[in-house]
């Protein structure tokens, strides 16, 4: 499968580069839950390269990344971290030393708001799970409060699953070569957030399974995950990521609300056509979709659905760019109404609403 990434709107593959440094950073205050948190929006670049150019390394970063603190344990093989997940405790820091860790990890204790537990380590340290046939390479399993920030999360069906969590922060992981989807939240999971990670070459074991964030479960898995009740994994915020997968970048499920997908941005040159047709599904209430760019979509930017009755709607779709050279659709196909699509909005290279218009 050819490997392509963005490119400028003449060129159908090329590379990405974000500049940070150089142009001024356009800051907007978004309130996710109960808290105030800033939303960066990074100027973008899109200059040529050759069409096998791997997707970006680099990603958006900005106000609300955190830092790990001094280690208060290091390791560097998996018996080790296994042991140091099974042994943590509030306020832990735990530094993975750059090295192959094979296995399938799981975290079960959960920290404090003022003193989450920290994995910390350079992309170099890699969590391999041995295969995309089965398994999580990090779970998160109803354990909140964690900051998982740096590594990388190769080779295993899933990437990072998070059941049951709350208050966790997802920084700066390469999660890459994944069965299925790269970071799940799931299982009433709420008050999260996903920010500043390089997600590429999902969907190699079931490419419709291959989203690159997946907020909540489907209605088909309630009985399974949230015991027959709706999902509500609420208020979490997906930012700053930069996404290639063969499903859709993000995937935010019915019975979810309240979240934010800000300031992304999204590949679909890897998308499958008959299973996935955009790079955000939007099936929960009361999201805010803002300042996010898109290029390489087979149909739509942005779409709309209608799963459960009155889901779908009271959405804020603004300040997106959305390139859609060659696409067959439009750049926010807004299916089941009641959504609000503003005027700032960008589409070039088709049009940007199939029904109705922008406010």
């Amino acid at each position: 499968m050819e490997r392509c990434s963005f490119a400028p709107p003449r060129t159908l593959c090329g590379r990405l580069r974000i500049r940070t440094e150089r142009r001024r950073m356009r800051i907007h205050a978004t309130l996710v839950g109960a808290f105030v948190v800033p939303l960066v929006v990074p100027a973008v670049v899109w200059p040529a390269a050759a069409a096998t150019a791997a997707p970006a390394t680099s990603v958006p970063t900005g106000t609300g990344a955190i830092r790990c603190p001094k280690p208060t344990r290091t390791v560097g093989s998996a018996g080790e971290l296994h042991e140091a997940l099974r042994s943590a405790r509030a306020g832990d820091v735990i530094r993975l030393r750059p090295g192959t860790y094979r296995g399938r990890f799981v975290a079960r204790h959960s920290g404090t708001p003022k003193k989450p537990i920290y994995l910390c380590g350079p992309a170099a340290a890699v969590l391999d799970g041995g295969g995309v046939g089965k398994g999580y390479g990090f779970h998160l399993d109803r354990a909140g409060y964690w900051r998982l920030v740096g590594f990388t999360v190769r080779n295993s069906q899933k990437g990072v699953m998070a059941d049951g969590t709350r208050g966790s922060v997802i920084q700066g992981l390469t999660v890459r070569d994944i069965g299925d989807e790269a970071v799940h939240l799931r299982a009433f999971s709420s008050g999260n957030i996903v920010q500043y990670n390089r997600i590429d070459n999902t969907g190699l074991r079931r490419a419709e399974f291959g989203e690159g964030v997946y907020l909540g479960s489907a209605k088909s898995n309630w009985d399974r995950y949230s015991g027959g009740r709706m999902d509500r994994s609420d208020r979490n915020l997906v930012r700053g990521n930069v996404i290639r997968s063969r499903a859709e970048a993000v995937d935010v499920k019915e019975g979810t609300r309240g979240g934010r997908i800000v300031g992304n941005v999204f590949d679909g040159s890897a998308l499958v056509a008959a299973t996935a047709d955009s790079w955000v599904d939007v099936k929960g209430n009361g999201y805010l979709i803002e300042g996010n760019v898109g290029r390489n979509t087979p149909v739509d930017g942005f779409q709309t659905h209608e799963i459960v009755d009155g889901w779908g709607t009271g959405n804020v779709f603004r300040r997106n760019t959305l390139y859609l050279d060659g696409a067959a659709g439009v750049g926010i196909n807004d299916t089941v109404g009641g959504n609000r699509i503003t005027c700032d909005n960008k589409a070039v290279g088709g049009r940007l609403l199939k029904n109705g218009r922008c406010s």
